[in-house]
This record gives structure tokens, C-alpha cells and sequence, in this order.
């Protein structure tokens, strides 16, 4: 796959993430071996705005980490050939992590990460969580490929 997006379908077949806890949407562009970007509709539906915070609903920082993580898992998988494989994508360490403005309902939520590093088994990315241009995290992880517990 050279430049070309997917829809949820697809991305559901690259991820073994599902409701509540799947926050990838739809690819728009996946460019092997270098970067993805996918989008989340944030809904007020969002299990999570329940109690963050009533009144005042906002995007918890870590899900939008967590977001920017399984577009990362998408972009491995493609890159790596391991779609069907039964393999996962863990995180081993997030870094840097910066939030520089709310997330709320009704956004369309931005997901950009890239490769810093490729390995066989581990991956280096840097990514980033806009709504509108407007930056709302970065952050820099690293994540392994391993086989799901038995």
C-alpha cells in the first residue's frame, strides 16, 4: 500500500482493538516504512466523557496517546507484513509526551506518527494529535512486536 488510506473496515483487519477501546476511525494515507495518518471522530457518545469531566467533556491525553499508538500499530503492521499474523504491537516506553490543547466532542482528531526507528521487533515513532492544525499532543514511543498471550 503506497499513499492510499482505508476505511474501518480495513483498519479493523490491522488491529485487534474494538469498542470502547478502538480509536482509529480511518486511514487517509499510509506511506510503508515511513508514516501514517489516520483519523478518530471523537463522539459525545465516547464512554470516557462520562466523567471527564461532566459539564466540561474532554479527550483524556492518554487516549489520545493511546490513539496516536494504534495508528503506529497500523503502520507496522503494514510495514512489516504482519497483518493476519496474530501479532501485536506493545508499548515499552512513551516519552515526551506533551498536551498543548483540549480535545472535545464533535472534533475530527488528527493522528500523524512516524517511524524513528525499525526493527525486526521493536519500533521507534514520533507522533502527533491535531484537530484543525492545532497540535494537541506529541509525543515520542517506542513499541514491541511480540506474540498475543496465550
Amino acid at each position: 500500500m503506497s499513499d492510499t488510506g482505508f476505511d474501518i473496515v480495513e483498519v479493523l483487519k490491522r488491529l485487534p482493538h474494538r469498542y470502547p477501546l478502538l480509536l482509529v476511525d480511518r486511514v487517509k494515507e499510509l506511506v510503508p516504512d515511513e508514516r501514517i495518518h489516520a483519523v478518530k471522530a471523537v463522539s459525545f457518545n465516547e464512554d470516557f466523557f462520562q466523567g471527564h469531566f461532566p459539564g466540561s467533556p474532554i479527550m483524556p491525553g492518554v487516549l489520545q496517546i493511546e490513539a496516536l499508538a494504534q495508528a503506529a500499530g497500523v503502520l507496522a503492521v503494514e510495514s512489516l507484513g504482519l497483518a493476519g499474523s496474530g501479532k501485536l504491537v506493545y508499548f515499552m516506553a512513551i516519552e515526551n509526551a506533551k498536551f498543548r490543547s483540549p480535545v472535545t466532542p464533535g472534533c475530527l482528531l488528527d493522528l500523524k506518527a512516524e517511524f524513528v526507528q525499525k526493527r525486526a521487533r521493536v519500533c521507534k515513532f514520533a507522533g502527533e494529535a491535531s484537530v484543525e492544525g492545532k497540535v494537541s499532543c506529541e509525543v515520542s514511543f517506542t513499541a514491541m512486536i511480540a506474540d498475543a498471550p496465550e
